[in-house]
């Protein structure tokens, strides 16, 4: 692996790890936070299990469609996902959830296949990550103060 293909962020949420997980397994939540600010997703395909196929069609704030294909390659309950994007640009998103005392370590950690795709999306990756995360913040809020 060459260190220019590999995007990685980091947070701690204040959530359990099966409150994180269960964001990813469950595509009405993942529906509303996955991807930049702005955008909207469309699923059409959402097999949550290993082998299992997302295919979905995300949707620009100016409408332009961009469809995504997904395969779920690893699942463990409330502490790791690992989804290979499977249509360009291709690339493994591997996402480690820990306990920690005030809720959940996440780490996303984005490894392209080709360096000088991941050079030309850097600029946009990296911040999106990070809004992708914030709205996965945002939704685990909405959701999980109606159970509490």
């Amino acid at each position: 692996m060459h260190h220019d293909t590999i995007f990685h962020t980091e947070r701690t949420l204040p959530f359990s790890p099966k409150a994180v997980y269960n964001a990813f397994a469950s595509a009405e939540v993942l529906a509303t936070w996955w991807g930049p600010d702005g955008f909207t997703n469309e699923f059409e395909t959402f097999e949550f299990q290993v082998g299992g196929r997302w295919t979905f069609v995300m949707v620009g704030p100016d409408g332009a469609r961009y469809p995504n294909q997904n395969v779920f390659t690893e699942l463990e309950p409330a502490s790791r996902l690992v989804i290979r994007h499977d249509c360009q640009p291709f690339f493994t998103l591997n996402v480690q959830l820990t306990q920690v005392a005030d809720g959940t370590h996440l780490q996303w950690q984005q490894v392209f296949d080709d360096v000088h795709i991941a050079q030309a999306v850097k600029a946009i990756v990296e911040p999106a990550n990070e809004q992708n995360l914030d709205r996965l913040t945002r939704a685990l809020t909405r959701t999980l103060k109606f159970r509490d």
